[in-house]
């Protein structure tokens, strides 16, 4: 899992969230996630259609919230994407840089899956 691979080998869908999330287009963030999905941000759960919207419309749309790619990392079934987030947010007792990773599942071509995560530097 260690093999860097470059934006433009992401998949379809998964480019698709990334525009629509930097473009504040709740409609087309919505539009890459499949009827069933779950989104887990900073161990937040989301399930189903309204509550992503919700989500999507308040963190993101609403916080003018975006994604500079800087890593993307395929292993099997999952995409990992590192992304600099910034926007409009609360940024009390964040880093100046804030490095996210998210963890996509794509199935059938609609994100199932999405979990966002601020991880640590592993210590070893």
């Amino acid at each position: 899992m260690n093999t860097t691979h470059p934006v433009d080998t992401l998949p379809e869908v998964v480019a698709a969230y990334i525009t629509a999330v930097n473009a504040f287009d709740v409609d087309a963030i919505m539009a890459t996630f499949s009827d069933d999905a779950l989104v887990n941000d900073v161990h937040r759960e989301f399930a189903g259609p309204a509550s992503i919207r919700a989500w999507a419309r308040r963190e993101l749309v609403d916080d003018k919230v975006t994604m500079d790619v800087t890593e993307v990392v395929p292993h099997r079934s999952l995409t990992i994407v590192r992304a600099r987030y910034d926007g409009e947010y609360d940024k009390t007792n964040l880093p100046d840089e804030l490095i996210l990773t998210s963890y996509l599942t794509v199935v059938d071509g609609k994100i199932s899956s999405l979990i966002i995560l601020h991880n640590a530097p592993a210590p070893y």
